[in-house]
């Protein structure tokens, strides 16, 4: 199962308190994300001849129906107890869930789109991660392997390109394994596997707090 979001929350929070550490006397960074969210009612996999029918009232869609919430991080340090951050981060990621804020920007999207557009639309959406920090998806995939024309599908890596973000974050899990794929601006990240190095490290620092807890 791919990790919750208040963990992945947890993990990035952690990460930008650990590198924003000495750089600033405030008590507390706030920044903010962008979280895509699948509104479509069957999410998983479908066979193909389902999904050629879908016409037929099977329950099976081609596509996605993307909405999106806004979803704070808050960057203060936490040296005794790491887990603090994903308490917290996990604590605003459930109250985002039990909103309706995805499903509004889905249908308010569709409006715009079908009344004014595709252009109209689509500056709305650079608009409005253009006003946001970074965006990250975290999505769980086939929990068995794949085969496409009989050659076996190793891992899987979504990205993206053209929106205005210098750091996009995706968490997918394939087979039980959990990939984390980045895409960076260069200019403002010149080494991403320097900034992966960073992420497992926070990784490590959450996950031997919760054994110690455990023990």
């Amino acid at each position: 199962r791919c990790a919750a979001w208040g963990d992945v929350c947890g993990v990035v929070s952690v990460l930008f308190s650990e590198n924003s550490s000495g750089e600033s006397g405030r008590k507390s960074i706030k920044v903010r994300s962008t979280l895509l969210v699948n509104l479509r009612k069957t999410p998983g996999l479908h066979a193909l001849a389902t999904m050629m029918e879908s016409g037929k009232d099977n329950g099976a869609e081609w596509g996605n129906r993307l909405g999106y919430m806004i979803l704070p991080f808050h960057i203060a340090m936490h040296d005794d107890d790491p887990l603090e951050y994903v308490r917290k981060a996990t604590k605003v990621a459930r109250r985002k869930k039990s909103s309706m804020e995805s499903v509004f920007t889905y249908w308010s999207a569709s409006m715009i789109m079908k009344i004014f557009g595709i252009k109209a639309a689509a500056s709305l959406c650079y608009g409005m991660m253009r006003n946001t920090t970074l965006s990250f998806s975290n999505m769980a995939g086939p929990t068995e392997q794949v085969v496409f024309y009989g050659h076996p599908i190793v891992y899987i890596a979504p990205s993206v390109y053209g929106h205005p973000h210098a750091l996009t974050m995706h968490y997918q899990s394939y087979m039980n394994i959990i990939k984390l794929v980045l895409a960076v601006e260069e200019e403002q990240f010149p080494d991403a596997h320097e900034l992966l190095d960073d992420f497992a490290v926070s990784l490590k620092l959450i996950r031997e707090a919760a054994s110690g807890k455990n023990t």
